[in-house]
């Protein structure tokens, strides 16, 4: 019997099939390995607490010291930024140097940037279960809190750049399904280029997500976990490449498992985004050129194989 063998879909961006093949089948005690020194990965059981400490110890050291400092946010994570707030309050951290910067937010199909009181939107997220948690006292002021409006998208990058001196501090977080990173898709037109040199280069903008990002965000809670295809906002802002790139440091997450169970739609592009080559077809993938954190969850670092008694 011949072997049962076939090219992916011409939907997906990244399509090498000897690539897929190894990330597929890295074994865990491989993970944590890398030809960038700097990119170093790291497997544990949660990593929620390590982002979180990460975030106070920051904040309270921009305190210590008066001195700015700057965290480029993904959202919504409400859970997490609702922690580091009770801690703010609890230790007392003055965050009146903090400058907070949401890397994307929906838009309409006339390219109007969602309003801080849409409730899926990522700026609503951030400023209800993060800022707002904060005493009054102690929390940054609201022209720290740089978050995409229509009236500031045409220099976001530049707000960025103003606010940290050239870059901020620390970019966190994950990969999306198509590989993206913040709302920066493979195969948009607003990003289209085959060189990565000039990918890196690329500001804040404007995006048309990939229809995987748009199915991705379906299954998430602030879409009512549905796969509700036609509740997603077609259009997105975006920081862009080069304003991770700025960055002084970079903190990836991979570990987004569907609601607590077995199920990820994440597991394998981040191991695309991790050993795999770097390309705009995986955006993710940059990060591999730059001094980064990267941790990966137990759940995450598990094999991926076949289990032919699971229906759906």
């Amino acid at each position: 019997m011949n072997e049962f063998t076939f090219n992916p879909a011409p939907w997906i961006p990244f399509k090498d099939k000897e690539v897929m093949e190894h990330c597929r089948n890295i074994k865990r005690e491989d993970m944590e390995k890398h030809s960038n020194p700097d990119f170093k990965i790291k497997i544990v059981p949660d990593y929620s607490g390590i982002v979180i400490t990460d975030m106070v110890m920051r904040m309270k050291q921009s305190d210590d010291l008066d001195e700015p400092t700057v965290l480029i946010l993904p959202n919504p994570d409400p859970s997490g930024y609702s922690q580091v707030a009770e801690s703010i309050n609890h230790y007392k951290i003055n965050c009146r140097n903090v400058h907070l910067v949401v890397m994307d937010e929906w838009a309409d199909d006339q390219d109007n940037i969602a309003p801080i009181t849409y409730k899926a939107g990522f700026s609503y997220s951030c400023l209800k279960y993060f800022v707002n948690q904060i005493d009054e006292s102690l929390r940054m002021p609201m022209k720290n809190v740089i978050y995409p409006t229509n009236e500031n998208a045409a220099d976001y990058s530049k707000l960025i750049d103003d606010a940290g001196n050239g870059g901020a501090d620390v970019f966190y977080g994950g990969p999306g399904w198509a590989g993206h990173v913040a709302f920066v898709d493979p195969l948009t037109p607003e990003f289209h280029t085959n060189s990565v040199e000039e990918f890196i280069e690329m500001g804040s903008r404007m995006v048309t997500p990939h229809p995987l990002t748009i199915i991705q965000n379906s299954l998430h809670g602030t879409f009512g976990q549905a796969g509700d295809l036609a509740n997603v906002p077609p259009k997105a802002f975006t920081i862009g490449p080069r304003d991770i790139k700025n960055c002084k440091e970079r903190i990836q997450r991979h570990g987004i498992m569907t609601s607590g169970t077995a199920s990820s739609w994440q597991k394998m592009i981040s191991r695309l985004c991790l050993y795999g080559p770097v390309t705009t077809l995986i955006p993710y993938t940059i990060m591999q050129l730059w001094p980064t954190r990267a941790y990966i969850s137990e759940a995450m670092a598990a094999p991926i194989q076949a289990n032919e008694l699971k229906g759906y």
